[in-house]
């Protein structure tokens, strides 16, 4: 196994994942670190969202994390050997007011991951647009779906849903690549 200290973000995140697994803890990316993927690196955060797909006591979330060496800091687990943190944001998996029911498998040396897909990313970062008016967020929501394959006609219905169909029609050409 490759140690802590030469891990990516991502295949730190497959490591955290895979032990929480095997300890009976389902977890799926999302945030920025899945914003790292789908942009193909064009965009970095440091941290490592894992939302939980049940609940789990938060207990037994920092005993695990501390038998994998990680030590709590606030709402965030660090490791000695990494730059990443990883958080725990409450469930259920959901991008506004609708669950997520596209989850992505990656297999890697350090495990398997599960990510939110492209396209959900894509919505979760518009949520903070949408919501928050955070530019940052549009910016990364347009990094991804200028990179691959997103399907807009699902964020296109997502945001009517969350009632934002007016914002959605202002930012659609950006993410369908077209530059103004």
């Amino acid at each position: 196994m490759k140690p802590i200290r030469e891990m990516s973000q991502i295949e730190l995140a497959a490591f955290v994942q895979s032990n929480l697994l095997q300890r009976g803890m389902e977890f799926v990316l999302s945030g920025g670190a899945a914003v790292t993927i789908y942009s193909g690196d064009k965009y970095v955060s440091l941290d490592i969202d894992l939302v939980p797909l049940t609940a789990i006591p938060r207990k037994r979330i920092a005993k695990a994390m501390a038998e994998m060496g990680f030590s709590q800091q606030g709402r965030h687990f660090t490791h000695p050997e990494s730059p990443y943190f990883v958080e725990f944001p409450a469930g259920p998996l959901a991008i506004g007011s609708q669950p997520v029911y596209s989850i992505e498998e990656k297999v890697l040396p350090t495990g398997v991951l599960k990510v939110i897909s492209a396209t959900d990313c894509v919505k979760d970062r518009l949520s903070a647009y949408y919501h928050w008016g955070d530019l940052q967020a549009l910016e990364q929501a347009k990094l991804v779906a200028n990179q691959g394959t997103i399907d807009l006609h699902e964020v296109e219905r997502w945001s009517v849903v969350e009632g934002k169909s007016e914002e959605f029609n202002r930012v659609r050409e950006a993410l369908a690549g077209k530059r103004f």
